[in-house]
């Protein structure tokens, strides 16, 4: 069976966006793929972390998969910094990677702005860890998204430098899913920004934690324009808020966005809000409840992690041990 490494911030307070743009791709793949899910805190420190805070993000990432339906005991759910073997390959990878190919990754260039010379070399280097994370496991394939596939590439690009340095055939060249499902949504105040937990308007996202009553709530009070709804996507052109909340239903749904404007063509925004806000609650309340029940009980979500990661070590470290044969390290 294929294998599936996918990793994720533990950045807390995960949204509707999350969800449906990878979250419920996810808990779909697990019957066809041997998985690996892992919150990826060695990347959250890349930039300043209060420990309490990342303790309970972590806890509550974890907690979201489960509610969402990742099964633990089909797939491996645990945290990156329980597998010492993540930061031992990515320095291996370091020295592997060429500061030629590093400096092209954007997702650098953006996140640290202007002030580049204060950014830390972990900001710099996380493409190496992210490419360690996937071929500690010899994945065969990594679900992405538009914004993550310059990284893939260049984990196919160490993976081939490795493989060419020491003569062998060892790590993969993982290949992409590219979900053609995943949903990009974007703010329920402004149609031309993707949804995010950094929005200091709470109204601009749904959060997997939201009761039904908030859901409706902040569904009635979505930013929209006075026109009705067009029968086809060609209607949608030059009206981001209303492309987004029909992306929406379509995801929800399982339809295209073509079908979801003929389900509503010509119709206001008032009789679609209440078709949206009855199907967002009946498929999130679900999970808003089970993940505040798991939020209760941190001991349980804490050791699934711990089994997960002892799991996981036993994928990784013998790969780890054949990595350390090949460079030429004694044998511990």
């Amino acid at each position: 069976m294929n294998r599936i490494f996918s990793g994720v911030q533990p950045t807390g307070n995960l949204h509707l966006g999350n969800y449906l743009g990878a979250i419920r791709n996810w808990v779909r793949l697990q019957a066809s793929h041997h998985c690996l899910y892992c919150v990826v805190d060695l990347h959250a420190i890349t930039v300043p972390q209060d420990p309490v805070e990342l303790r309970s993000s972590t806890r509550e990432v974890a907690a979201t998969l489960l509610a969402a339906g990742i099964d633990a005991r089909s797939s491996i759910v645990f945290t990156q910094s329980q597998v010492a073997a993540h930061a031992e390959l990515a320095w291996i990878f370091n020295c592997v990677a060429r500061l030629g190919w590093l400096n092209r990754m954007t997702q650098f260039k953006e996140k640290a702005g202007k002030d580049r010379e204060n950014a830390t070399v972990g900001l710099y280097a996380y493409p190496t860890l992210m490419a360690a994370d996937i071929l500690l496991y010899h994945a065969t394939h990594v679900p992405v998204g538009e914004d993550q596939k310059q990284h893939l590439e260049l984990t196919r690009d160490i993976a081939q430098a490795f493989n060419s340095m020491y003569g062998v055939d060892f790590f993969p060249l993982v290949e992409p899913i590219i979900l053609g499902t995943a949903a990009r949504v974007m703010s329920l105040r402004d149609g031309t920004r993707k949804m995010s937990k950094s929005d200091p308007s709470d109204q601009s996202r749904i959060n997997l934690t939201d009761p039904p009553e908030v859901i409706a709530h902040k569904i009635r009070r979505a930013k929209t324009d006075p026109q009705p709804l067009p029968e086809s996507p060609a209607g949608l052109e030059g009206r981001p808020e209303a492309e987004n909340l029909l992306g929406i239903y379509a995801s929800l749904s399982n339809i295209t966005l073509e079908q979801a404007c003929q389900q509503f063509a010509g119709a206001s925004f008032s009789h679609f809000k209440a078709a949206l806000t009855e199907l967002a609650v009946a498929d999130l309340a679900p999970i808003a409840a089970e993940l505040n029940r798991l939020l209760a009980d941190p001991g349980y979500v804490e050791g699934v992690l711990k089994d997960g990661a002892a799991r996981a070590r036993t994928i990784a470290d013998p790969n780890l041990s054949q990595v350390h044969e090949l460079i030429g390290f004694l044998r511990s």
